[in-house]
């Protein structure tokens, strides 16, 4: 085996199977290198920049999260990721700031959705979490998420919006630090009467 594409075997082991441009190029090793292991079918090209090995099952979500670091898995895929919901998305969620060209992301990911918000708003709630094949992950936490179900409820499938609402409000949560985030998205009051209704 050569010693580039074992070099970039090890990296890639230790990034769940995915590796970029840049990683590669660190290590010394040309692009031309790199376009002769993909033609060997040692390497993929998932997207521009980014590899993975061909012969690793390759993690959706960071797939997707490695294309901007401005994306975070938001609305029904971040239900999902919290345990909120038992429906595997098949259109992945995803919030990025209001002015982000993502256009490549959009025609190379057509079964992402994107949302918007205003860049103040954005990192609102931002946390880690892993994704069923155990990548860290960008995600809104359980209060960002509630709010994003009852700001788009018109939007939202009404089965994954009840279901989410009713176990939020049942078992855990952090009324402060939702209402506090109602307050900012100028829903507070809605939040109120859920709470009244459902705690």
């Amino acid at each position: 085996m050569n010693t580039a594409f074992q070099t970039i075997r090890d990296m890639a082991e230790n990034s769940d199977g995915i590796i970029t441009t840049k990683q590669i190029e660190a290590a010394g090793i040309s692009r031309t290198r790199i376009k002769t292991l993909v033609e060997q079918g040692l390497l993929v090209k998932e997207s521009q920049g980014i590899y993975s090995l061909s012969n690793m099952l390759v993690d959706e979500y960071k797939l997707i999260q490695l294309r901007s670091e401005r994306i975070v898995f938001s609305h029904g895929t971040a239900l999902y990721l919290h345990g909120m919901s038992d429906r595997v998305p098949h259109t992945i969620d995803v919030t990025v700031p209001q002015g982000d060209n993502v256009s490549r992301i959009k025609k190379d990911h057509p079964a992402i959705r994107f949302h918007y918000v205003s860049k103040e708003r954005w990192d609102l709630g931002i946390m880690t979490i892993k994704s069923p094949m155990g990548a860290q992950l960008r995600v809104y936490d359980k209060e960002r998420c509630i709010c994003d179900l009852i700001r788009d409820k018109q939007a939202m499938d009404m089965q994954l919006y009840i279901q989410a609402i009713q176990e939020y409000f049942k078992l855990e949560n952090n009324a402060r630090k939702l209402l506090n985030y109602g307050k900012k998205f100028g829903i507070e009051e809605k939040i109120r009467t859920y709470m009244e209704v459902l705690s």
